[in-house]
């Protein structure tokens, strides 16, 4: 009950905050409903102890931090403030003699997703005027394991994990997106080289299908497209690297390249206008999504956020923005029960198929904080 009374309190303060209709340019009705899912993911799936979200996974654990702290940029509230340094993923950067190496487990991806979160965080604790340094210094270091995990396999390419049985799409858009978001942050060059060097390899790579989405990944026999699914997050992910990439070389080609896979998402992974993955079932009995899968749609529009931060277009901003408003209010009729945990399916009702996890309701609360930065603001 004490807590129940300290998120409540905590929340009037936010809606308090918000009541003059717009934080900057943030819609205050949407984030204040993600405030409200933010709520809850922490009060039902974190664990305090473990620093860890109940039932979830290293990599969605980083996804989650990630949000939190670009809810809290975004609302300027602090409602999370603690979360960062207690959690397993914060004290492990905290730590100066973290062997990232064994921390990773070999897994290239994941270790992406925690660099991403690390920036995240410092980028909150910088505009609080703390220090942020350690997180930055944290993801510098897995940074570095990623750049070395590059080789000439498939004509180039980072491995999907220290095994090399497996170079992927989204290993490889992650470290087009690290490169060049850590070049705008370093100028260091060498970042930018890499970028530079991932753009040509992927795009080159025949991943990308003629629909204009990205597959899973590569046959390693044939080097070749191996047809797997096209998921929602690897068509926004190589959209946001690029946007970093046109930040730090102004070249407007690459935002017409990163909205090939942005308009073939909303063209072909969409039912009636919402996001839907081919393993989303809004009625039980049939196929369900794992517990990667309910991330990935909101993973999409965080990073569609993100391309459009680097844009800075206000037509090209104006071309997603009702897409990302669509995505807010089916969840609020679809996907949202009275607690404000979101399930992992927004195109319709649930009807015993929606899952709830974690991801699932990170990924509605990543949905609700891009459409309050780039939706039509709604009450």
């Amino acid at each position: 009950m004490a807590m129940m009374l300290i998120i409540s309190s905590t929340l009037l303060v936010a809606v308090a905050a918000l009541q003059a209709g717009v934080v900057g340019q943030q819609c205050a009705t949407t984030l204040g409903n993600a405030t409200l899912v933010a709520n809850e993911l922490q009060l039902h799936y974190y664990n305090a102890s473990t620093g860890q979200y109940n039932n979830g996974e290293l990599w969605t654990d980083a996804n989650s931090l990630e949000d939190l702290h670009n809810l809290m940029l975004a609302t300027g509230n602090d409602d999370y403030h603690n979360v960062a340094d207690s959690s397993y993923i914060g004290k492990a950067a905290l730590d100066p003699n973290t062997d990232w190496t064994k921390f990773l487990g070999g897994s290239n991806d994941d270790a992406q997703w925690i660099i991403l979160a690390l920036w995240k965080i410092a980028d909150y604790k910088t505009a609080r005027g703390q220090d942020g340094n350690a997180y930055i210094s944290s993801a510098a270091k897995i940074y570095d394991i990623i750049a070395g995990q590059w080789d000439g396999t498939c004509g180039g390419g980072v491995w999907w994990s220290t095994d090399h049985t497996y170079k992927n799409a989204i290993t490889n858009e992650l470290f087009l997106l690290t490169s060049a978001a850590g070049y705008l942050r370093t100028r260091n060059e060498t970042y930018l080289d890499n970028a530079n060097k991932e753009w040509t390899w992927l795009s080159a790579s025949g991943m990308r299908g003629s629909s204009g989405l990205f597959n899973d990944g590569l046959e390693l026999a044939t080097c070749q497209n191996n047809g797997q699914t096209t998921w929602t997050y690897n068509q926004a992910v190589v959209a946001s690297g690029l946007g970093a990439l046109y930040a730090a070389t102004s070249n407007t080609s690459l935002l017409d390249q990163a909205e090939v896979s942005l308009d073939a998402t909303m063209n072909s992974l969409t039912y009636n206008g919402i996001l839907r993955e081919s393993c989303d079932l809004a009625t039980a009995g049939g196929a369900t999504c794992d517990h990667d899968q309910q991330i990935f749609k909101g993973i999409w529009t965080k990073h569609v956020q993100y391309y459009l931060d680097n844009a800075n277009d206000a037509s090209r901003t104006t071309k997603y923005s009702d897409f990302l408003g669509s995505q807010y209010s089916s969840i609020l009729h679809n996907a949202i029960n009275p607690a404000h945990d979101v399930g992992s399916v927004w195109y319709a009702a649930d009807e015993g198929g929606s899952q709830w996890s974690p991801e699932a309701s990170a990924s509605g609360l990543e949905a609700f904080i891009s459409a309050g930065k780039y939706g039509p603001c709604q009450t």
